[in-house]
């Protein structure tokens, strides 16, 4: 199972989304659930890299499946768009295959 968790700071502000573990919905090479959760993850740092001036940290281990991209700061409002459009992906693939492959959390970093 890929699990999802988006920190976000007490003000609303997206701070981490950390996906970690492969979906299992096929064998490796075939599953559509893990490619399209990946899809969504390379192109959400793309988008960020190319579109934003915003700075964030990326850790990641592929053998793990994990994934991690932070913000010091606030997103500004063109990541913040982005970082909603990756919720939405991904819950739109929760909403079509549910919870056997994908647990979407939402944590409130309080020190924010």
């Amino acid at each position: 199972m890929t699990t999802i968790t988006f920190t976000k700071s007490s003000t609303d502000s997206y701070k981490r989304v950390e996906c970690s573990g492969h979906a299992g919905f096929a064998d490796s090479g075939e599953d559509i659930v893990c490619a399209a959760i990946s899809v969504l993850t390379i192109n959400l740092i793309n988008s960020l890299e190319k579109f934003t001036e915003d700075v964030f940290n990326l850790d990641q281990n592929e053998d793990d499946g994990y994934i991690s991209i932070s913000f010091e700061h606030d997103p500004s409002k063109d990541a913040d768009l982005l970082l909603r459009s990756f919720e939405l992906g991904v819950n739109s693939i929760f909403q079509e295959y549910g919870k056997k492959f994908l647990n979407i959390k939402f944590r409130r970093d309080k020190s924010c």
